[in-house]
C-alpha cells in the first residue's frame, strides 16, 4: 500500500491519528473487560492487567498513538480519546479499590496510584529497545512486581 492510498479511507492525518487512538483504546479496553470479568483476587487482576498492557503497548502497538500529544486532535476527537482513557483509568481504579477493601493493598489514594502506574507503563514505550537486553515479557513481569509490591500492606 502506498501512503496516498490511506487517503482513500481517511480525509486527513488527524483522522488517521484518531483511528489509531481508537484502535489502541479498543485493545486496552478489551483487556480491562477480560480482567474485570474474572473472579481472581485484586492482586492477580492488577498483575494480569499490567502484564497485558505492556505487551499491547510494546508488541502490538509499538508505542504508537497513545504517546502522541492529544493537541494534534480536533477538540471533538480529543474529548472522545480522553473519555476512553478515563474509562480505562476508572477500571484500574476499581481494581485498586477492591484491593484496598479486601486488605490486599494498603490504604492509599487509588486515583494517584492509578495515575502513577499508568504513567510508568505508558512511559516504557519511550525507552524500550526491542533489540535491548530485556524482552517485553521480562519488563512486564518486573514492572508488575515493582508496582504491586509497593501496594502490599507492611
Amino acid at each position: 500500500m502506498n501512503k496516498g492510498n490511506l487517503y482513500y479511507y481517511f480525509r486527513s492525518k488527524e483522522e488517521i491519528l484518531f483511528a489509531c487512538h481508537e484502535y489502541s483504546h479498543d485493545r486496552l479496553q478489551e483487556l480491562m473487560d477480560q480482567t474485570c470479568r474474572g473472579t481472581a483476587p485484586p492482586e492477580a487482576k492488577l498483575r494480569r492487567l499490567i502484564h497485558a498492557a505492556v505487551h499491547v503497548i510494546l508488541d502490538e502497538l509499538h508505542g504508537t498513538a497513545l504517546l502522541v500529544d492529544l493537541e494534534a486532535l480536533t477538540p471533538a476527537h480529543r474529548r472522545a480519546v480522553i473519555t476512553r482513557r478515563d474509562k480505562f483509568d476508572h477500571g484500574m481504579r476499581m481494581i485498586l479499590e477492591e484491593g484496598i477493601a479486601t486488605g490486599a493493598f494498603k490504604t492509599t489514594n487509588p486515583k494517584l496510584i492509578g495515575f502513577a502506574m499508568l504513567g510508568a507503563v505508558n512511559w516504557i514505550a519511550k525507552w524500550f529497545n526491542p533489540n535491548g537486553p530485556s524482552t517485553s515479557d521480562e519488563i512486564a513481569t518486573r514492572f508488575a512486581d515493582y508496582l504491586i509490591d509497593g501496594l502490599r500492606p507492611i
